[in-house]
């Protein structure tokens, strides 16, 4: 056993506050648990996520209701009841002049959603060019968003593939995002979000009025609506991934980062790079 003056010496050595010293050796303590907790995300960062959010759910839901006023999809610049459609969504429609096979109309919900549809999708375009101005101006997107040359690689996103698919827990990182998503967030904020603005103006005799080329570079009006729906699809598929990922990582605690913008690794188990 060591000498007792010995073992004084060495708490004297210590730079734990005097009491603190009784507690074992690597036993955390509150101090060491409240130095412990990190900034996760910003607060233009939560407040641009929760608006897009809110958005895009109003968009989705108010599109809907627009497509059940006509649900046949067409291809060029001309569509209409009297035309061949591309594909058709066998449902009933909102309108008794469209041709469904269904023996009743649905309330017709077209005023309203086409009126939230356009405020909520001003909103979202003026919440992207913010985020987007904070992400080349702050060096976000250069260093969080950009693989790093590690991630540039087939390698490396069959790996993490194969680490999702084996439920891994990495402890390698805790303030990035990994290759597979810095790339899903990559294609939905410059190729997706863009194709979404563009193909919806296309569809608006207003825009495509003052600017033709808008719809014509897409191949006409009747194919920006039916590009739209695909993207819009893509985007959804999006957001199931995400929140499947969120909840499967710690959902309580990734919602208390985004809303709060503090994580504490030791209380939510945060023991890897994933930021969700």
């Amino acid at each position: 056993m060591q000498p007792l003056h010995n073992t004084a010496s060495s708490l004297a050595k210590l730079s734990l506050p005097p009491q603190l010293r009784c507690y074992p050796h690597r036993v955390p303590v509150a101090i060491q648990v409240t130095k412990s907790v990190t900034v996760r995300h910003s607060l233009l960062v939560r407040v641009a996520h929760w608006l897009t959010f809110l958005a895009f759910i109003a968009l989705l839901v108010t599109g809907i209701e627009i497509l059940i006023s006509h649900p046949r999809f067409y291809w060029g610049e001309v569509g209409n009841v009297n035309t061949q459609p591309l594909f058709t969504f066998h449902i009933p429609s909102s309108r008794d002049t469209v041709p469904t096979g269904y023996g009743y109309v649905l309330p017709d919900q077209n005023g309203w959603s086409r009126y939230l549809h356009f405020q909520a999708a001003w909103l979202l375009v003026l919440t992207g060019a913010v985020y987007l101005a904070y992400l080349v101006f702050s060096g976000h997107l250069r260093k969080h968003l950009f693989p790093t040359r590690e991630q540039r690689s087939i390698r490396a996103c069959t790996t993490r593939i194969s680490q999702y698919l084996r439920r891994n827990k990495l402890a390698d990182e805790l303030h990035t995002y990994n290759v597979l998503q810095r790339s899903a967030y990559l294609v939905v904020i410059f190729v997706l979000f863009p194709l979404i603005i563009w193909t919806g103006l296309a569809m608006s005799p207003a825009v495509t009025t003052a600017f033709p080329f808008v719809s014509s570079l897409l191949g006409g009006r009747q194919t920006a609506r039916t590009l739209h729906l695909f993207i819009t699809i893509a985007l959804v598929l999006f957001l199931i991934v995400h929140v499947s990922m969120v909840a499967r990582s710690g959902f309580r605690a990734r919602m208390r980062a985004m809303i709060t913008g503090k994580a504490h690794p030791a209380e939510t188990n945060l023991t890897s790079r994933e930021i969700l």
